[in-house]
């Protein structure tokens, strides 16, 4: 069977508009994707070079498939299940920075490049003071970025239509503006000309961005079988969801010179980022966090299982919809329409996310993701979450155990065990408290400022609510007391009395 190559996928060459530091899965089946069907569709216009920022690797595999690939998505679109797969030819070439600096560097000197996207990991935008400018490369990534857009301003002499547009991608809040102040200070420590610094402020643009979708990977134990059905080999494939977001923020407007969106893309444009991250965390996120311990001690082992599970399904359900986005300040149809998407991402049967995986750190996730929706709900109405107030005892007792295991604590599920990980002060905190007396154990761990910022004690009626939700947990085990407290429909919560 041939391998996939240029000719094979009737690539067309179009001026290189984007250069992307970083080579994986993600940002193929992400930021490549959908280029790609901008391009197809006749509104970008546009090749992208991939850089491969890091020492040691290889790009052996893209080089010998002309940097061609496949896309495959497949999950569950309106109740029904979709297969997308995508040959990706908006890729030209790739560049070592490290193995081949002088090409690299070439790439600054292009007239058609307007763009730069990056997805270098969460420490990658750190500012290191030691990187120097005469390193061929310097050695962080900001530092890599600043030296590229010194040789270009230099080399078109500080011309404003030579600037570039950066959109990084890494999972850190305001990556735009952490990487510009990382630029900037750089800058200023090789004490490059003010004139650069105002081009970098002037010609340039930094965007914030926020992306959204899931990509599983090389389809490894597949990948016979889907060679047969595209007809050549590709050893480049990424597999992911149907379900994508990218939201951008810029105080100037770039959606004319990248339109996405025009290309029916799931592309947000904004000069406020914020109540996009919020909708995200405090919903998908707050919901994975929410009902992951109840439904593992449920006897549940993958998200599907739980939305298979009616009992776990009405608790997501109704702390989503009940609790979670009445707190929220986007209009109402957009929220529900995002939480209708994300439960259908929960039942996508191709893929296997692990509650045991979503469960990790749960006592910081709990405060960032779901404590906001708890206070914005007793602000708003003047009572308690329930099913909120619930996912705080059943965080008690996913984590309660006093046996270690290497760092993780032991905890038990029926006659089985389980590993709980978290940081070394949480967990010694549980190892200490959770065998106690159910109401001094929950005294205990709402007064712990350090897990809520506050001593959650304070709150009228919340030491009695979560204390009366342990026990019942302790006597009756996770399913009996959520059957006590969150019936089926048609029969009366008693939590509501």
């Amino acid at each position: 069977m041939e391998l996939l190559n240029k000719a094979m996928a009737k690539k067309k060459e179009r001026p290189v508009k984007v250069l992307q530091f970083g080579e994986g899965n993600f940002l193929r089946g992400f930021a490549d994707y959908m280029i790609d069907i901008a391009n197809e569709k006749g509104f970008f216009d546009g090749d992208i070079v991939l850089v491969k920022p890091m020492e040691g690797g290889s790009l052996d595999k893209l080089r010998q498939q002309e940097c061609q690939y496949t896309v495959l998505l497949k999950g569950m679109e309106g109740g029904k299940v979709s297969v997308q797969n995508r040959t990706i030819t908006s890729v030209t070439d790739a560049v070592a920075v490290y193995e081949e600096y002088e090409r690299y560097s070439e790439y600054a000197k292009l007239e058609t490049l307007r763009f730069i996207v990056s997805n270098t990991t969460e420490a990658g935008i750190v500012y290191d003071g030691s990187d120097r400018p005469e390193r061929m490369p310097p050695h962080s990534f900001p530092g890599k970025l600043t030296k590229f857009l010194y040789e270009r301003y230099r080399y078109f002499h500080g011309a404003a239509d030579k600037g570039l547009i950066i959109l990084p991608v890494e999972l850190i809040d305001d990556n735009g503006i952490m990487l510009k102040e990382c630029v900037t200070k750089l800058a200023v420590l090789w004490q490059l000309e003010d004139g650069f610094r105002a081009w970098l402020e002037e010609a340039c643009i930094f965007c914030s961005t926020l992306v959204d979708r899931i990509i599983s990977g090389y389809p490894k134990d597949e990948e016979k079988e889907l060679w047969e059905q595209l007809g050549y080999e590709d050893h480049l494939m990424v597999a992911g969801e149907p379900f994508a977001l990218w939201v951008i923020e810029s105080a100037k407007d770039i959606s004319g010179e990248f339109p996405l969106r025009e290309a029916g893309l799931p592309v947000i444009f904004t000069d406020c980022l914020k109540p996009y991250k919020q909708r995200k965390v405090r919903i998908l996120n707050g919901a994975h966090t929410s009902f992951a311990p109840a439904s593992y001690l449920a006897g549940n082992d993958y998200v599907l299982q739980s939305m298979e599970d009616r009992l776990i399904y009405d608790f997501m359900h109704d702390t989503v919809y009940d609790e979670i986005i009445p707190t929220l300040s986007l209009p109402e149809k957009e929220l529900r329409d995002f939480a209708d998407a994300a439960v259908g991402r929960f039942r996508n049967p191709y893929v296997q996310h692990a509650l045991l995986s979503i469960a990790l750190n749960s006592v910081s996730k709990w405060r960032a993701r779901c404590l906001p929706s708890f206070l914005g709900y007793v602000e708003k109405t003047g009572k308690l979450p329930g099913h909120l107030t619930f996912s705080l005892a059943a965080l008690m007792a996913f984590y309660t155990g006093s046996e270690y295991s290497g760092k993780a604590l032991i905890g038990k599920r029926g006659d089985g065990k389980y590993e709980i990980r978290d940081e070394e002060a949480v967990l010694r905190f549980f190892s200490e408290n959770s065998r106690k007396d159910t109401e001094e154990f929950v005294r205990l761990f709402l007064s712990h400022k350090e897990f809520f910022g506050q001593d959650f004690t304070r709150m009228e009626g919340l030491t009695g609510q979560v204390t009366a939700y342990l026990a019942e947990i302790r006597k009756l085990g996770m399913r009996g007391a959520m059957e006590k407290f969150f019936p089926a429909e048609g029969q009366e919560k008693i939590w509501q009395r």
